[in-house]
């Protein structure tokens, strides 16, 4: 039951009250390749620094082209306002195509003119949204959205980034990110709103961004509302005209020179070496957005000024609105807002003349020589060596020149006609500079004539595994008619059919590979679609996994897709559709405007979910298998090609591999030479096609569903909590959620949520976890493992683990089992309508829902699980390799040293050793998870977009004849089922680790004693009691208040937000020691006690300042600088506005639900919900004050390192 999804970011974040700063780093981001995010569960990212979670609960828009598009060639020329006879013109400012590209007003009207004399019908336009370009050059797009309502987001794009640096600007951009929006005052003007503020730069772009509601909770000065949209566009405007002031200046600097500490992990440098190889010919092998340092130390206000004046120019931006506006308000604000701007006024103003020469020459041949002005002005400025299959270079056109001119070798030698541009000026910076890394690239290697590969070897002793990528680059494919759409479809069935089969087949008993993912994306920050091999492996078996992936893959280039992969995909591509169409308007703002910046980019038709479904629907109707198989042979074409005789295509392939540093004669050792002869031999390894596997349609037929009722009648019995509410009737509806229990003791929550459409979301909760281990009696590590490898399993009664997991695959179920440290956890979500359809239109024959499928497999666990020796293999090597990472992760190791000292070495709170892992037996891990599986102690939590009383008799049917004394084998006997408290603390102290590493880093700790998320702590007491005792002073009111059994986990929630906002404002802002500093809180629920944990980043030479400057904030908190009332009410809008976006969500419903039917966690019950507002509103900063005092924050307390 697992399935991997590839998708992730690296960035660095800092969270600043309601006001996020980011600031993205290099990553070439990854989309899943399977047909949709339903497919698979588990999100990946190459880098340590910040993970973007995944929610997979949610639907992306990307799924619309599995972020596969193009851009519209031809956009017509920016037009540009002179402001003054005056002013001269700006320097770097020239014509060029419009970044609006397909939904600029000229090419919108052609394409839509097109649709009676074209031979493939254009793909419409979304209904509604509006585009334009102001007389300046100032280009908006707007699209009215209500979800949610009173709400809008704008975001600014600026198409300059670090690719776009001259040779003594590297870094610039992002430091100039930093100060145009934190040094802005109107943005400072929407603290306490309820809005969020964001900005990041990358190689192609620089995005400032706010999220507001649409008026202000602060009434204006006749007691009106304040509309927000102004106050919005004045601090994104506010940033075009940025003052660049010294002061701020320095404190960026120093937080960019932190963050260029913090993001250095060896994730982050691995990403860097790929990046570097797969670009090799262009300037992002060269342009890093964190920039370079001795450079970042010596900028001015001069140097700032200069590139902002140079870039920030209103035919260089695009802004997007999505929102719940009015469109004709929306365009006159933009008009009102951004209509002054000129280019001459800010080339005016750039304060380094004698840059000025070299930023014309370079935006001379940024527009003749590069993909960002033939393609889209979103790209870098760069040219790529494509590697393509004979026909695809046609859909080109004039792109194909470009593509045939971009030999290395012409930058470096001067052509005999002086004005080309191309020829004299090193755009793509393959000539040698004194700041380049000293990178030692690997020669070209030929593995026959024509078969050319650029290999990269990057070693180094923090790499804990093998990791192998294997690139083609390919030009991007404009997606805005019926065949382009249809060309997209079947790349993503292929995509979709080769994942499944590495994810199900490709995990054996002993499986070479750990990792393996083949995909093809399209990348707007890169500028072309990249075709990528990414796979990791245990060092000595790295030659074994080389010619395993890389046989899968010439297995589909050669071979195809099954018929049965066809028809399974293309359904799955359809449901998703559908279920995107039915969302309708309730489509978050966030993932509109994602889904709109990317089409933009990429030059797609942007079309509204529903014109999707039925284009989707339309062009799988007739795709036919052999289309399938055409794409696929040409997306395996550049691995396909290395063997003579096969499909071949032109152009370099980019091997990279990365390893731990080894000796000549160790198994793992790995050189140009070895890696070149294994990719050669598994090009010529013979494949055969595979065969279809039989998929069951359901797990439980209806004649053993009907025997089930038979052999244990289910009955529905009241709802039963510990927060003082009264029962739930058990034959009623209630909102917001439905709780009951069965007959057999299982807990049942349902709610629904039609916020998600046709989406799902079931828990399953077994209180335990790692607590169990020791309270049960049961071998240390053994619930752990043995959940994992419960998910790595999937094999039921008489259905195979393939069969199980197609299963899941063709009803769009993903399935996810961690066992945490007090409770066995099980996430599904899953579509709620009929899915597993076959054929289309009035022929389509329906499935079983995806509710009922789930339920099926629920069940299914709970009584006919098998388990497997080959899964619990996979789960230990998993575990193993994970424990071996932390010795070889600055972050890692150092946590698990304090945690460490502070449990006392208690390993229900560490991560799990080898020898223990290698301890744990097959027995051992059913024993432990089966014993936690008795329908008793379970709890399921339901939401989802379905009708309450049908879910409720499918759980009834299948949950509810689950035997009451299924697994009551496994249960130990007389054993305490009461959780223990964490360990008491000892005095603090402080920890110094040293980690061997080639580029210093440091992190700093503080910790100490917390209560648990309800508030009690580790000697039974909690913090209401603590409170209500310490204020002798209190009304009936107060005390009442603080005897609601959220008051604890209120306060806490509350105190979390406003520590965060004075680290940053003290440790960042004021004393300019670090980019980041978070506190946190652990969080438990069942377990009394917990500990806090602020984690800050720094330099080395500045580690024990910022660690000193955390500890003063922390004491000032107590005592000089308590909480004051503005902090108390910026945390209440934070919080609050948190909760209610959360609560769109079907996994937020789900998460909240479980636990409130649980005895083991008192104070949660259906009040933790129903008055959540109200308890956060009513606070007080007397509360907080002495909520304070119950943690261990005294200086002889803490825990620091």
């Amino acid at each position: 039951m697992k399935f991997q999804v590839a998708a992730g970011i690296l960035a660095t974040a800092l969270f600043v009250g309601d006001v996020n700063a980011f600031s993205f780093v290099p990553q070439r981001s990854s989309i899943a390749v399977t047909p949709s995010k339903s497919i698979s569960n588990n999100g990946r990212t190459r880098s340590s620094s910040l993970v973007m979670k995944d929610d997979n609960s949610k639907f992306s828009f990307a799924n619309l082209f599995s972020g596969e598009g193009a851009a519209a060639s031809g956009a017509a020329p920016t037009r540009v306002r002179r402001s003054s006879a005056t002013l001269e013109p700006h320097p770097s400012q020239r014509d060029h195509i419009n970044p609006l590209n397909a939904l600029y007003p000229p090419n919108k009207q052609a394409i839509e003119e097109s649709a009676g004399t074209s031979t493939t019908p254009p793909l419409p336009f979304h209904p509604a949204v509006q585009s334009g370009v102001l007389s300046n050059g100032f280009s908006y797009v707007f699209l009215p959205n209500r979800s949610p309502p009173n709400r809008f987001e704008a975001h600014l794009q600026v198409f300059s980034g670090s690719s776009d640096e001259l040779e003594p600007q590297q870094g610039i951009a992002h430091l100039t990110e930093h100060v145009a929006y934190m040094g802005s005052r109107k943005r400072e003007r929407l603290f306490g709103t309820g809005s969020q503020t964001n900005a990041y730069t990358d190689f192609h772009h620089t995005v400032f961004y706010a999220a507001c509601p649409t008026y202000s909770p602060n009434t204006g000065s006749f007691g009106s509302p304040q509309p927000m949209l102004p106050m919005a566009l004045d601090a994104l405007c506010d940033v075009m005209e940025a003052r660049c002031d010294p002061s701020r200046i320095e404190k960026e600097r120093q937080a960019v020179l932190s963050e260029m500490t913090m993001v250095n992990t060896i994730e982050y440098r691995v990403e860097c070496q790929i990046l570097s190889t797969l670009h090799r010919e262009n300037r992002l092998a060269k342009r890093f957005p964190i920039g370079k340092e001795s450079l970042i130390q010596k900028w001015d206000r001069d140097d700032v000024k200069t590139w902002h004046r140079t870039h920030y120019r209103p035919d260089n931006v695009l802004l997007y609105i999505v929102g719940d506006l009015d469109p004709q308000y929306v365009q006159q604000t933009i008009e009102d807002k951004f209509g002054h701007l000129t280019a001459e006024k800010q080339g005016s103003e750039i304060a380094l003349p004698e840059l000025k020469g070299d930023a014309s020459d370079l935006a001379d041949a940024v527009v003749g020589n590069t993909l960002k002005q033939r393609q889209s002005w979103h790209y870098p400025p760069v040219r790529h060596d494509f590697c393509v299959v004979e026909g695809v270079k046609d859909l080109l056109d004039d792109e194909t020149k470009l593509v045939e001119t971009g030999d290395l070798e012409v930058v470096e030698k001067e052509s005999e006609d002086e004005s080309s541009i191309g020829s004299i000026y090193d755009i793509h910076l393959q000539k040698p500079y004194s700041l380049d890394d000293k990178v030692k690239f690997l020669k070209e290697a030929e593995l026959s004539p024509g078969k050319v590969i650029r290999p990269h070897i990057f070693k180094h002793e923090l790499l804990q595994n093998f990791s192998f990528h294997l690139f083609a680059k390919r030009p991007v494919e404009p997606i805005k008619d019926m065949e382009s759409f249809r060309r997209s479809l079947a790349r993503r069935v292929c995509l979709a059919a080769l994942q499944i089969r590495l994810n199900v087949g490709g995990r054996s008993d002993d499986p070479a590979f750990t990792f393996v993912e083949f995909n093809q994306l399209d990348s707007a920050r890169e500028g072309c679609a990249v075709c990528s091999l990414d796979m990791t492996a245990d060092p000595p078996r790295w030659r074994e996994a080389v010619l395993k992936s890389i046989s899968e893959i010439r297995k589909l280039g050669i071979h195809g897709v099954t018929p049965g992969e066809m028809e399974r995909y293309a359904s799955a591509l359809l449901t998703d559709a559908e279920q995107l169409a039915a969302q309708g308007d309730m489509i978050s703002h966030g993932d509109q405007l994602a889904y709109l910046m990317e089409t933009v980019a990429n030059g797609h038709t942007f079309m509204s979910p529903e014109q999707s479904y039925a284009v989707t629907e339309q062009a799988l109707s007739t795709l036919t298998l052999e289309e399938v198989n055409r794409a696929a042979a040409e997306l395996c074409s550049h691995i396909t090609g290395l063997n003579d005789g096969e499909l071949t295509s032109t152009g370099k392939v980019v091997a990279v591999a990365c390893a731990p540093k080894s000796s000549d004669n160790d198994a793992a050792f790995v050189d140009d030479d070895m890696l070149c002869q294994a990719i050669r031999e598994a090009c010529t390894i013979e494949v055969e096609p595979v065969e279809d596997v039989v998929v069951p349609h359901t797990l439980v037929t209806p004649a053993e569903l009907e025997e089930a009722m038979k052999a244990n009648p289910p009955s529905w019995e009241s709802g039963q909590f510990s927060d003082g509410t009264p029962n739930t009737p058990a034959d009623r509806i209630t909102r917001p959620f439905t709780l009951r229990r069965l007959s057999n003791g299982i807990r049942v929550g349902i709610n629904q949520n039609p916020a998600e459409s046709q989406r799902g979301h079931l828990r399953l909760v077994a209180p335990g976890g790692r607590d169990a281990e020791r309270r049960l009696g049961f071998k240390s590590g053994s619930l752990a493992v043995g959940a994992r490898a419960m998910q790595e399993g999937g094999s039921f009664g008489s259905f195979s683990r393939e069969q199980v997991e197609l299963f899941a695959v063709d009803h769009l179920i993903m399935v996810e089992i961690n066992c945490n440290e007090e409770s066995l956890v099980m996430d599904f979500v899953f579509p709620t309508t009929n899915v597993g359809n076959s054929g289309y239109g009035e022929n389509m024959k329906l499935g079983i829902t995806g509710t009922e499928s789930v339920l099926q497999i629920v069940r299914e666990i709970l009584v006919d699980f098998n388990w497997e020796e080959d899964a619990l293999g996979r789960s230990k090597s998993s575990y193993r390799t994970a424990h071996e990472s932390l010795g070889k992760s600055l972050e890692g190791k150092s946590t698990e040293m304090i945690m460490d000292a502070v449990t006392s070495g208690d390993d229900r709170f560490l991560s799990i050793d080898v020898d223990t892992v290698n301890a744990v037996t097959l027995e051992d891990a059913k024993n432990a998870v089966m014993s936690q599986l008795r329908p008793k102690d379970l709890e399921i939590s339901v939401s989802g977009d379905f009708v309450v009383n049908e879910v409720l008799e499918q759980i009834l049917q299948y949950l509810g004849t689950v035997p009451a004394d299924a697994n009551a084998e496994f249960e130990v006997k007389d054993a305490t089922m009461e959780f223990d408290s964490v360990p008491k603390l000892a005095p603090g102290k402080h920890l110094d680790l040293e980690l061997e590493d080639s580029d210093p880093r440091a992190v700093a700790y503080v910790a100490g004693a917390a209560p648990n998320q309800w508030g009690f702590l580790a000697d039974g007491t909690s913090v209401a009691q603590r409170v209500s005792e310490a204020d002798k002073r209190a009304s009936d009111y107060d005390k009442q208040r603080r005897a609601h059994p959220l008051f604890g986990n209120a306060a806490l929630s509350l105190i979390s937000e406003i520590a965060n906002r004075r680290l940053f404002s003290t440790v960042r802002e004021r004393k300019q020691l670090t980019y980041d500093a978070n506190f946190s809180l652990t969080g438990f629920e069942r377990m009394k006690g917990g500990w806090f944990l602020v984690t800050v980043t720094a330099s080395k030479e500045k580690a024990q300042k910022a660690l000193d400057a955390c500890k003063e904030t922390l004491e000032a908190l107590r005592k000089s600088n308590p909480i004051s009332v503005d902090n108390l009410e910026s945390a209440k809008r934070v919080v609050l506005n948190r909760h209610e976006g959360e609560l769109r969500t079907s996994q937020y419903w789900a998460t909240i639900m479980s636990g409130i039917q649980e005895e083991s966690i008192p104070l949660k019950g259906p009040l933790s919900v129903t008055d959540f507002h109200a308890v956060i509103e009513a606070m007080t900063t007397t509360d907080l004050q002495l909520a304070l005092d119950c943690m261990g924050l005294e200086e002889s307390q803490l825990y620091t390192a």
